[in-house]
């Protein structure tokens, strides 16, 4: 008997894993798990949302970390959605590496994006820690001052997210997923208007006459991407949707998004799990400045928006094409953006009002100084912000990230500027750099609450343009697989139907 020599084996070998390959990826399913893990805060935390102290006194609905774990057999990524108003850098670095070492899935493939909800637990402004390196004074200002996330919560945030990931990964199964989008009009307006004076401002007030016009665009569309197991019922689905979550139906809350998930488990099953990412909506809320008629109570509201988008999201669901064999890939690209500095003659006309502010001085004016000089001290440690902009494909679909309240402008252009059937931007992920204007919002005629120069939102004025050419460039990198459609139908076999086919009978 002829032997083969090791380097024949070894080469046969292999030529057999490169044939086993192409065969898998020929005919690999995709597999899909979902989970979620409750991150209600505490009754007494603080609520987040503003530049001074809020707290929670009463508890509306659940607040969630959502997770949708998607796995093609050669790429495996994680989509989670957390009801917070922000997830700082540091909370994102670590659930990463907490995910990896669980299941494997590296750090670029976890995509992890806040809802923004304004009802949340305490995730965001100021971080334990981060002004240690400043003044007594501007320590004060910062840790008892100002909005303030708490250590032990983001801690609990992050072995959710983990906890979560696991879960879903460990659930994975052979899937039929769709997509598509819908479009809920007249719940989301911009905010901002351009005024008689030449400026913008920021919700100038119903009915002010001096309103010229709406200074920004909305985007009316509802992204869906949804997964049906073997037995055909729904696991579990993303939705993506630009408005901010400022409804507040009261106490702790998912805020709108809560309704959302409630119609979609209402139609769908009361297990579905529903991952929210917040479209760009840094200008973008459901406050109709125009509106003539009174503005709704915030439960209403809530319903309103989140009612409106699930039932979009139910009704794009039920007419998609589903699909079982999609590529699955991610793109990551670390942007270095410089932040805004507010002059030294700035900075000390802010220390002297805040040292001996003068009496009956507008608390506004107070609150600004303050954060200047918080700014002031963030440049000393980190005068340039590191941005991550990523790019996740499911099949025909791409969801792009950042960590900005982004303004819609710019979602629109990534939309435009993408290869791909069915394009996602996603803010408020993977950290938190604060509202990124467009350009024009930071010139001579813009203006405005998102404008103003913070330790929150300090991005230099070209910030967003940068950002969405990377978010482009991202998925130019990618392949877009075709949106499923349905089965053409048969030739005309040269008759119609038989009771259609007959003249009028008048007897």
């Amino acid at each position: 008997m002829k032997t083969i020599s090791g380097f024949r084996w070894g080469l046969l070998a292999v030529i057999g894993l490169a044939c086993w390959t192409l065969a898998s990826d020929a005919c690999a399913a995709v597999k899909a798990g979902f989970a979620e893990r409750d991150i209600s805060p505490e009754i007494g935390m603080e609520q987040p949302g503003g530049y001074h102290k809020s707290f929670h006194r009463s508890f509306h609905d659940p607040c969630k970390v959502r997770v949708a774990v998607f796995d093609d057999g050669r790429k495996c990524t994680a989509i989670v959605g957390v009801d917070a108003l922000a997830v700082p850098r540091s909370l994102v670095d670590h659930a990463r590496r907490g995910v990896a070492e669980k299941c494997g899935i590296p750090p670029d493939a976890v995509l992890i994006a806040a809802s923004h909800s304004h009802s949340s637990g305490p995730t965001a402004m100021v971080q334990p820690g981060e002004y240690d390196h400043a003044s007594p004074l501007v320590q004060k200002l910062a840790y008892e001052q100002s909005s303030m996330a708490n250590a032990d919560y983001l801690k609990r945030i992050e072995q959710a997210i983990v906890d979560g990931v696991g879960a879903a990964h460990q659930a994975r199964s052979e899937v039929q997923c769709g997509f598509g989008s819908g479009r809920a009009d007249n719940v989301a307006f911009n905010r901002r208007f351009r005024m008689k004076n030449g400026l913008s401002y920021t919700h100038p007030g119903q009915g002010n006459p001096d309103i010229v016009e709406a200074a920004g665009p909305t985007d009316p569309e509802v992204g869906v991407v949804a997964a049906w197991n073997a037995e055909g019922k729904l696991v579990g689905c993303l939705v993506n949707f630009a408005c901010h979550a400022t409804t507040s139906p009261g106490g702790i809350s998912a805020n709108y998004i809560y309704y959302l998930e409630q119609v979609i488990r209402g139609v769908m099953g009361d297990d579905v799990v529903v991952v929210f990412t917040a479209g760009a909506s840094g200008d973008v809320t459901q406050v109709d400045n125009l509106c003539p008629y009174k503005r709704p109570a915030p439960e209403a509201w809530a319903q309103l928006v989140g009612g409106s988008v699930g039932a979009e999201a139910v009704k794009v669901m039920f007419a998609i094409e589903r699909s079982g064999d999609f590529p699955i890939d991610f793109r990551v690209k670390t942007l270095q953006i410089p932040r805004r500095k507010p002059s030294p003659q700035r900075v000390k006309e802010s220390l002297a009002l805040i040292e001996n502010p003068p009496e009956g001085v507008d608390k506004t004016k107070l609150t600004f100084a303050k954060e200047i000089l918080m700014l002031d001290a963030k440049l000393q440690k980190e005068p340039v912000a590191d941005v991550e902009v990523q790019a996740i494909q499911l099949g025909p679909a791409v969801f792009v990230s950042n960590p900005a309240e982004y303004f819609c402008q710019y979602g629109l252009d990534i939309k435009k500027g993408s290869p791909f059937p069915l394009t996602l931007p996603v803010e408020m992920a993977n950290g938190c750099v604060g509202y990124v204007p467009t350009e024009e919002a930071l010139g001579p005629h813009g203006g405005g609450y998102e404008t103003r120069l913070t330790s929150y939102s300090n991005l230099i004025p070209t910030a967003g343009t940068t950002i969405a050419h990377a978010g482009i460039e991202l998925t130019k990198q990618l392949q877009p697989s075709a949106v499923p459609t349905r089965e053409p139908h048969a030739p005309f076999s040269g008759n119609g139907w038989g009771y259609g086919n007959v003249p009028p009978e008048v007897e």
